[in-house]
């Protein structure tokens, strides 16, 4: 019974249909729908135009609303972020080489003295204003005699291989550079004597007061733990020259051999995220070496590199300065026509008093290709107060006075002659397009006084010629034109003093004079700097009587950077052309927009 229900269930009725009822439901639903049309849709199409006009403006409205409201959020988007520069940077900066040596007690070209700066660390280093101050050191003591220096460093340095820089790495440094095995170009230490008191701090022991003493702590620190067991004698030649670990701002990564034959090289470093100052902004620093500086100039203009140093004056003219900044920033050295006083005609000072009366400097710097500062004393410009002695002007009719009372008459070939003896003068300068420029200046105005001009150049970098042992060291000239490096403190004793009168020494005019060498002797041994000034006021008047030198210009460095790099600026105070790094932590390449700091 129950299965029967179930099939009950589930039966589906039978539905008929009526062909004839479905036609005429589906006419009639026709009917109705064009009914509907005709009086919802056609009847009405006229009144669509009619508001067609307001329709698409209010679309365009809309439009401009939602356009508005993207740029407001962008702008807004916009006002939060700023440029900054971008920290994956590579800065690739062509230098003179060569580079044969990575070990920093050995540098010698400015390839070499850049690839110092950043790779090593010192006690002091110059800041951007030309001011002496603290790399490793953090504070420096004196006794009351001034001849011990207690340095105390930062105990949270560490070398690139992660190794803790210590005194004992400090003392070591300076043994080796001691050391005569060693053959270090860094000198001036054997009278200084060292004692490490703890890791962080060390003592100089001075045998009598020495004023620029600090100005001395700019050297390079070597690491003892990997060089501690060379032989002195083997430290150039050790693998370390090539593979050198500092505790600089930049580390090595390899060095790449371009060309051997013209010494092309490039120093690859990579930022030391460990460096105890700031982080460099740089990701990446290249040294491009390069032999000459036409070579800088086309690497310049192929894009090899995007920053140039070493760049002489006469090379900015050849410079695309719409690709190029260049900038020419004067340096702590100056340009002298040095006299040497034991020749045999020059050491006639009435012959000397006249090239210094007869020397137009003005005329001199107005030929150079950028300008330059006048430069008249052995110090520079703003390192002497008080009541500074000038040089005698310009004068060639009281020149010629000087030699005709000396003796020295024209002849009718308008050179002067004395007890039938030529006035004739050997001009020596060294390899550079400005020093040559100056040289046939600077001949021109002497010959304009009846002296016969012998000129030389030498270029120190061909080895047939010699120039250092067979010209410089026997002071082999009469007048030698050459650049001075000062520096930052006026003690010029190297130059001028008659102990460094010798071969081996930077006095080339064999200057001497009693008064000049007290003075300067003096003025070193004083730390005050009041005494210090008198001292140096006394030698620079005695210097501009005896004239073993004449004055000629400051010196300038030139270089060169593109559009989207950023190094120093006109605002920094270069002591040296290496102290452009002085601030290399902020140097960038390119930027980008990032969110403000709240």
């Amino acid at each position: 019974m129950a299965d029967d229900n179930r099939k009950k269930w589930h039966r589906l009725p039978r539905i008929k249909f009526n062909r004839k009822s479905i036609t005429k439901r589906a006419r009639k639903f026709e009917a109705v729908t064009i009914r509907h049309a005709r009086k919802f849709v056609f009847k009405r199409w006229g009144n669509i135009r009619d508001v067609q006009q307001h329709v698409v403006i209010w679309i365009l409205m809309m439009g401009i609303l939602i356009a508005a409201t993207g740029l407001q959020l962008m702008w807004y988007q916009q006002s939060y972020k700023v440029l900054a520069p971008r920290t994956d940077g590579t800065y690739a900066e062509a230098v003179l080489g060569p580079v044969n040596t990575l070990n920093p007690i050995f540098a010698n070209s400015s390839a070499e003295q850049s690839a110092s700066y950043l790779m090593f660390s010192r006690l002091m280093r110059y800041d951007t204003t030309g001011t002496l101050g603290y790399d490793l050191a953090t504070d420096i003591k004196l006794n009351e005699a001034k001849t011990v220096y207690t340095v105390s460093i930062r105990p949270d340095v560490k070398w690139h291989d992660g190794t803790k820089l210590t005194a004992d790495d400090i003392a070591f440094t300076i043994n080796l550079i001691k050391n005569p095995n060693v053959r270090s170009t860094i000198t001036g230490w054997h009278d200084i004597s060292i004692k490490v008191i703890n890791q962080t701090t060390i003592e100089f022991i001075l045998k009598s007061t020495y004023s620029a003493f600090e100005h001395v702590l700019t050297f390079p620190i070597l690491p003892k733990h990997v060089l501690g067991n060379v032989a002195p004698a083997n430290i150039r030649e050790n693998n370390f020259s090539q593979n050198p670990i500092g505790s600089g701002p930049f580390k090595l990564r390899f060095t790449q051999d371009v060309d051997i034959n013209t010494s092309r090289k490039i120093v690859y470093m990579a930022r030391n995220d460990n460096y105890y100052h700031d982080m460099a902004k740089l990701a990446h620093f290249q040294l491009h070496v390069y032999s000459t500086t036409d070579d800088i100039v086309n690497a310049l203009s192929s894009n090899e590199v995007n920053a140039a140093n070493d760049l002489l004056p006469n090379d900015i003219a050849q410079i695309n300065q719409k690709k190029y900044t260049v900038l020419s920033k004067p340096i702590q050295s100056g340009v002298y026509a040095i006299l040497n006083t034991k020749s045999t005609l020059v050491s006639d000072p009435q012959i000397r008093k006249a090239l210094q009366v007869g020397t137009d400097t003005v005329a001199i710097r107005g030929k150079l290709s950028v300008k330059a500062l006048a430069l008249d004393l052995p110090l520079m410009n703003n390192q002497l107060i008080g009541d500074v002695p000038k040089l005698p002007g310009y004068n060639q009719a009281s020149a010629m006075k000087i030699l005709d009372d000396a003796g020295w008459k024209l002849n009718s070939t308008n050179v002067r002659v004395k007890d039938s003896k030529e006035l004739k003068l050997s001009v020596v300068t060294l390899k550079n397009s400005e020093f040559e420029g100056v040289l046939e200046t600077i001949s021109g105005q002497w010959r304009k006084l009846g002296i016969s001009i012998d000129t030389k150049v030498l270029d120190p970098a061909d080895v047939t010629q010699n120039a250092i042992q067979t010209i410089l060291q026997p002071r082999n000239f009469d007048v030698l034109l050459y650049q001075l490096n000062i520096g930052a403190d006026p003690d010029v004793y190297a130059y001028w003093h008659s102990s460094q009168a010798t071969s081996q020494g930077s006095n080339f005019s064999n200057y001497s004079n009693v008064i000049s060498d007290d003075a300067l002797l003096s003025a070193r041994a004083r730390v005050e700097p009041s005494l210090r000034n008198a001292k140096y006021l006394t030698f620079v008047r005695q210097w501009l009587v005896d004239v073993p030198a004449i004055g000629l210009y400051q010196s300038t460095t030139q270089y060169a950077r593109s559009s989207n790099v950023k190094s120093f600026d006109n605002s920094v105070v270069l002591v040296s052309s290496i102290d452009r790094y002085s601030d290399v932590l902020n140097w960038s390449v390119g930027t980008n927009k990032v969110y403000k700091t709240p």
